[in-house]
């Protein structure tokens, strides 16, 4: 049996790079019945049924899943956002994050456009991030800005660029590698957001070793399989003061004598940070009432 990894599925086709060949094949009966979630990246054993064409026999263990979008055995993901045009939403930032930290992966978040904003504007809010201890690269992929250093992070590793429509993943993975060719769209003035120009996702190999994926856009994400007892674990800075409260249950809402909820009104903790955690914790209660 030969080896390889899945860089796209489609109309029921999964096809499967191994070195530089790629094969198209279809699963084996047995997954269907189990209803297994065969999806890109991950890595799978098949035997041969014609010149380019085979079946595969095994699904291999996963490294790792991001479930939005889904995409397996990822090292890492790329978080981008659009500095303007649309107008980057911290709220929103902190909602990707969220499901990025959930998904045990390594973070870069990428600020694109970044010749169309005000740049000081760009670096507080930067640095916002950086305190708390993520990478955050600013990039214009139109003007080549950036690309260079994020192409660096890329090589010898199995990355998903990930975020809003209209923050230019495409145009960012088209200036990465010249010959990607993939469709980028416009943002519409009407409604405010990207066009969706990525129906699927692909995995894509780059000249000097490692994969690029690129997603579907979208613009909300979910928290439907979470705890609320654990979402503090998805906010280093609150992770980092909650073992000072009080109570060890505390969910840092309306508890007394709660480290965090001091912490953010000190300033140590941003004030808007601390808001995208209530939001989002209230919203994870609520999921839970409908149940």
């Amino acid at each position: 049996m030969l080896n390889g990894i899945v860089v796209k599925a489609y109309n029921s086709y999964y096809y499967i790079q191994s070195g530089s060949k790629i094969v198209s094949c279809n699963l084996r009966g047995r997954f269907k019945k189990e209803r297994f979630s065969l999806t890109v990246g991950d890595e799978v054993t098949y035997t041969m049924t014609g010149p380019d064409k085979g079946v595969i026999e095994e699904i291999l263990p996963r490294r790792s899943i991001l479930k939005r979008p889904l995409v397996a055995n990822i090292d890492q993901v790329v978080l981008t956002f659009a500095a303007v045009n649309p107008d980057i939403n911290p709220a929103l930032v902190d909602r990707f994050l969220v499901v990025a930290e959930y998904s045990e992966l390594d973070i870069i978040i990428c600020i694109n456009k970044t010749d169309l904003a005000d740049l000081d504007a760009v670096s507080q809010l930067a640095g916002r991030y950086e305190q708390i201890g993520y990478k955050v690269l600013t990039a214009a992929a139109k003007a080549g800005t950036g690309i260079d250093t994020l192409r660096s992070l890329l090589y010898n590793k199995i990355s998903v660029f990930a975020g809003p429509s209209g923050a230019g993943k495409s145009t960012l993975l088209n200036a990465i590698q010249p010959g990607l060719e993939l469709t980028t769209g416009e943002v519409s003035h009407k409604i405010g957001r990207g066009k969706h120009t990525t129906r699927f996702a692909e995995l894509l190999p780059l000249a000097g070793g490692g994969f690029v994926v690129d997603t579907p856009g979208f613009s909300f994400t979910e928290f439907n399989d979470m705890e609320a007892a654990h979402l503090m674990d998805y906010f280093p800075e609150i992770a980092a003061v909650a073992p000072a409260c009080k109570f060890n249950t505390c969910l840092h809402y309306k508890e007394p004598q709660c480290a965090v909820k001091q912490a953010a009104a000190d300033g140590r903790i941003h004030a808007d940070r601390y808001q995208s955690y209530l939001e989002i914790l209230t919203e994870i209660r609520e999921n839970k009432k409908g149940y």
